[in-house]
């Protein structure tokens, strides 16, 4: 097993364990950003959510109340309008989901699933939490999710969620007088729950680990081509040269020339000892034949 065999075995290792780490950590680092950029873009739809409920509750539903007492617009309830404007951004963004989800909703279509509930009284416990993140495994498979309080802050929601009587008579017609009561003011009745898919993250790492892969392969490369390069023109070759006139003079031919390897390193530091051992050698056969 010659030198260059042994050199590029160790240089092939430290290049596969050196991928394969710097990959690893790669894919773990980008996930987490990009994790951290779809919570970003979930909080900004959340905000667009937010700043549509309070249009809804402050403009729209003032201009349209009084007709709810014989038709009831759903226009005017501000969850309905959140969901509608998301539906439309939805049409750019299909990946995210929006829900608000309430522990007694005026439409039974609002009612929470266990992993939702849980949130919303994780939310009711402590006041404190604005947020909460959690993935979850789906059928159709992992998904981020991260859950916002609605907690009632303006009188105005109390005008169909206080009372049955004091709700509008067509609300309670449609929906009845049994749910999305009894609710008040600073209250924490439900939460806003925006999903998005896990893929975007794992194929944003993925691509991205792919290019560094691709990259760090090309640098280890170029490091082993120059390396071989270098070990065969600094080491392996004067090595050989003195290994070829050491095989001559042990076999008593004086008259090669000797080789010096031009420099200052250890390999010409060699062949000027190579070379006094010669001379030392020719000399002392010398006195033996006299």
């Amino acid at each position: 097993m010659g030198l260059r065999f042994k050199y590029n075995i160790v240089l092939l290792l430290a290049c596969i364990i050196g991928i394969g780490a710097a990959a690893g950590l790669s894919y773990r680092f980008v996930q987490d950003s990009a994790v951290d950029e779809i919570e970003d873009s979930i909080r900004l739809l959340r905000a667009n959510a937010l700043a549509v409920r309070s249009y809804t509750l402050t403009n729209i539903d003032p201009l349209l109340s009084d007709d709810n007492d014989i038709l009831f617009l759903p226009e005017t309830v501000t969850s309905f309008a959140a969901r509608s404007v998301f539906a439309n951004v939805q049409e750019h963004f299909p990946e995210f989901s929006y829900k608000e989800a309430a522990l007694d909703p005026t439409n039974p279509a609002d009612l929470p699933t266990p992993l939702e509930k849980d949130l919303i009284d994780q939310f009711r416990a402590d006041p404190s939490l604005e947020q909460l993140s959690t993935v979850v495994d789906r059928e159709d498979g992992r998904f981020l999710t991260v859950a916002f309080p609605l907690t009632i802050y303006q009188e105005g929601c109390l005008r169909c969620h206080s009372t049955p009587e004091a709700a509008p008579p067509a609300m309670v017609d449609l929906y009845g007088p049994d749910h999305g009561f009894g609710w008040e003011l600073g209250e924490t009745v439900g939460a806003q729950i925006i999903s998005a898919p896990m893929s975007i993250a794992d194929k944003r790492a993925l691509e991205t680990g792919i290019i560094l892969i691709v990259g760090l392969a090309g640098v280890f490369l170029l490091v082993f081509v120059l390396t071989n390069l270098m070990l065969g023109r600094i080491v392996l070759r004067p090595v050989r040269r003195m290994s070829e006139v050491a095989e001559k003079v042990s076999m008593g031919d004086f008259s090669v020339e000797e080789y010096k390897k031009p420099g200052r390193d250890e390999i010409s530091s060699l062949s000027v000892s190579f070379n006094r051992m010669r001379r030392s050698l020719e000399r002392a056969m010398s006195m033996i034949d006299v």
